[in-house]
């Protein structure tokens, strides 16, 4: 997939064109923070650019790109809870106003575990053996994850938004 001829620069520009929103959403939902999701996608293409990984296709390339700032998010989460500065809520003030706006604020809502797997499958379409690779579990384990977090997502949505 990578051109061994071409700059870095054309890499990393090509990278951020195609990945860039998406990985700003899926460090969103994991941060709930619109600066720290910036950050973690800003170490990531840091990281993409210092490392050069080789990939074999897109899919690998995007893969590992979801998996590192997935990384740097829970490293970033992770800081937050050791050096307790700011109580930060502002991603209602990001989230898209119109008909999904209540599923989005009612997504936010739900664990880490059940959010990332229902953005990827259901936003990046991703299969469950796909996710399994990419958060480190297995494809029972993220179908079971996926189900408690439609029930959950349902739940939260009618009692909330309906």
């Amino acid at each position: 997939m990578n051109d061994t001829s071409a700059r870095p620069t054309d890499s990393i520009e090509r990278v951020v064109k195609t990945y860039g929103n998406m990985l700003f959403r899926l460090c969103l939902s994991k941060t709930g923070n619109e600066s720290d999701a910036e950050d973690a996608v800003q170490e990531t293409m840091m990281k993409y650019l210092y490392k050069s990984p080789k990939f074999t296709d897109e899919k690998h390339e995007k893969a590992w790109l979801i998996r590192v700032a997935t990384n740097k998010c829970r490293d970033i989460i992770r800081y937050r809870k050791r050096h307790q500065t700011e109580d930060i809520d502002e991603i209602g003030e990001i989230a898209v106003k119109g008909e999904n706006s209540g599923i989005f604020d009612a997504l936010m809502t739900l664990p880490d575990k059940y959010r990332t797997v229902l953005l990827l499958y259901y936003a990046e379409e991703y299969t469950t053996e796909e996710i399994a690779k990419i958060i480190g579990r297995t494809a029972s384990a993220v179908k079971m994850r996926l189900r408690k977090g439609r029930k959950m997502l349902a739940d939260v949505y009618r009692k909330e938004y309906l």
